[in-house]
């Protein structure tokens, strides 16, 4: 049976396979406790369950969704109030903003509707994984911009080289950043317009965890002068309102590329249930405070582990985004060595840095999504069972 060729450049998607040894292992009666996956296992807030359950009580909602392609017109009111009110962006929600199944679906929407086959399109490097498949399906080639850790994980526009600059025709960055928990500054981002304008690129930029920042200014890209001009954003309520199930996102930004967006989504899905649409509409609306009282929580977990870490010999200050911690590992390992050392010896699962593009190499990634009670016992285990870890 002929399957098509672009499917061998992907490698096996990272979460799956982590899933996968997870569920063996358990299999096997090992209480495995996963620190490797950003699913927050704290429930949605009520007002939005509520919201919900109201909606799919009416039969009228249990039709093709509204406003099919685009999302529902009060949805995307709603989201169009929470930038103004959450990052001070005025959006027309006519043409503006588009309803995603999700951030990671926006990420094939925005190639499907903008990228051209055999474009290049700039990637980070360290960088969520999803991007690279959807540059892929569409024909196109990802070129990877390092980030490190001497640049606070923020690509150097400058060391980009001038013939890929000017080739490249789209860029799919992320900050907050996803692995490395990077944020971006006001000035960075006037730079990465500058950078678009003067090079003709179309800027993706992924935003889920802009509520996510430890001590810093919560920023979308559209707050930098120009952002409209050159690219669009897109943010989900998966990660502010602990609704990764309910698959809800929006884009937002330059008018055509949302609409070319909206094109592609016509031809492909027939939009979100109206329910799921009202209950967005409940956590944009309702539930600011909620995401705050999570950062609250993340916060306590976040110093609970740099604790066992520097315990155990690191001597690491995290960047100030996401609900990650991005980890070098000790001497004498690769990420995925490490990864499997700590497996073995306290059943607790890490993401290997190398998982996530050549330049992760030499971290691993811990996540602060799972529960008090799982997370101080994977530290305990650490604790008890890891020798004193040499980093010089």
């Amino acid at each position: 049976m002929q399957t098509a060729n672009r499917l061998k450049k992907i490698p096996p998607y990272l979460f799956m396979t982590l899933r996968n040894k997870i569920n063996e292992a358990k299999a096997r009666g090992i209480d495995v406790i996963s620190l490797a996956i950003g699913d927050p296992v704290d429930p949605t807030p009520q007002p939005v369950i509520d919201a919900l359950c109201k909606a799919a009580q009416d039969p009228g909602n249990h039709r093709y969704p509204t406003d099919e392609e685009w999302g529902m017109q009060s949805f995307r009111d709603a989201v169009a109030r929470w930038y103004a009110r959450r990052y001070d962006v005025q959006l027309d929600p006519t043409k503006e903003i588009v309803a995603l199944i999700g951030s990671k679906e926006g990420c094939h929407h925005f190639a499907l509707g903008v990228i051209n086959p055999g474009d290049t399109v700039l990637v980070t490097d360290p960088g969520y994984p999803g991007y690279k498949p959807s540059i892929w399906f569409v024909g196109a080639e990802p070129h990877a911009v390092p980030m490190k850790d001497e640049n606070d994980f923020l690509p150097k526009f400058e060391d980009i080289p001038s013939d890929v600059a000017k080739k490249a025709t789209a860029f799919y960055l992320n900050y907050p950043n996803n692995p490395t928990g990077a944020v971006a500054t006001r000035p960075f981002l006037d730079e990465l317009v500058e950078f678009a304008r003067s090079n003709d690129i179309v800027i993706c930029y992924d935003n889920p965890y802009s509520e996510v920042v430890f001590g810093v200014e919560r920023l979308s890209f559209l707050n930098a002068d120009g952002a409209k001009e050159v690219g669009v954003e897109l943010n989900s309520l998966s990660k502010p309102f602990n609704m990764t199930g309910w698959r809800i996102g929006m884009a937002c930004g330059n008018a055509d590329i949302v609409n070319a967006m909206a094109t592609s989504k016509a031809n492909t899905d027939s939009g979100i249930f109206n329910a799921i649409q009202y209950a967005g509409i409940a956590a944009l609306d309702e539930c600011d405070n909620f995401s705050d009282e999570m950062l609250a929580i993340y916060t306590r977990r976040r110093e609970s582990v740099l604790a066992t870490l520097r315990e155990l010999g690191w001597t690491y200050e995290p960047p100030k985004g996401a609900f990650y911690l991005w980890v070098p590992v000790p001497k004498g390992y690769t990420s995925a060595e490490f990864c499997a050392f700590l497996f073995e010896k306290c059943a607790v699962v890490i993401a290997p840095g190398a998982a996530y593009g050549e330049n992760g190499e030499g971290y691993v990634r811990f996540s602060l999504t799972v529960g008090e009670d799982r997370l101080e016992e994977a530290l305990r285990r650490m604790r008890e069972n890891l020798p004193k870890l040499n980093f010089d």
